[in-house]
């Protein structure tokens, strides 16, 4: 059990049967009157977003999250296929269970599935991936001065923009959790 005054981001609590994340919250001690936690909560399963209250006195079941490491091996229509790294089995996902997890991940590299009591709610990639821009325009001379950038296409098919030093054939390192350059690699 949790009480609501030791609320963090991302952890996750069980309130009246669902299942949720912490995403955002801030205690609050109003001049009058008893004070009070304020959180935004995303709900695991379907994702949707909440604003509770809570007294900071309430206390919450911890849900028990699982991550595993496994082994993106690709895509077959809106079928996503997974492997376990120590037993070798193999786990189909939906595309509405990946979401956009898999925009900037390659064939056999290693997501973390989530789950909880058995079902897979969602993917987390790697933090950060390192990728060959397979289209760019090219960068003009002169173009330096405000810092700017162009649109690059990455060999997962995503588009990301990067400044205009980077040219077609570069490896590039992106973060995976905005979708922004890093660095060349």
């Amino acid at each position: 059990m949790i009480s609501a005054g030791d609320f963090r981001n991302g952890i996750t609590i069980e309130v009246d049967g669902n299942v949720y994340q912490i995403v955002e919250f801030q205690h609050v001690k109003p001049g009058k009157g008893a004070a009070f936690v304020r959180t935004k909560l995303k709900n695991i399963i379907n994702g949707g977003v909440v604003e509770k209250t809570f007294r900071p006195t309430e206390k919450y079941p911890q849900a028990r999250i699982d991550r595993k490491d496994m082994q993106y091996l690709y895509a077959d229509g809106d079928l996503y296929c997974f492997m376990d790294t120590e037993t070798y089995e193999q786990l189909d996902l939906n595309s509405d269970t990946v979401g956009s997890a898999l925009k900037f991940v390659k064939e056999n590299e290693i997501c973390k599935i989530c789950s909880y009591n058995g079902s897979v709610f969602s993917v987390e990639p790697p933090l950060f991936v390192e990728l060959e821009v397979t289209d760019t325009e090219p960068g003009f001379k002169g173009d330096t001065a405000t810092g700017a950038s162009k649109p690059a296409v990455v060999e997962t098919g995503a588009t990301v923009a990067v400044p205009l030093f980077v040219n077609q054939g570069d490896r590039i390192k992106i973060d995976t959790r905005t979708g922004e350059y890093l660095s060349r690699a």
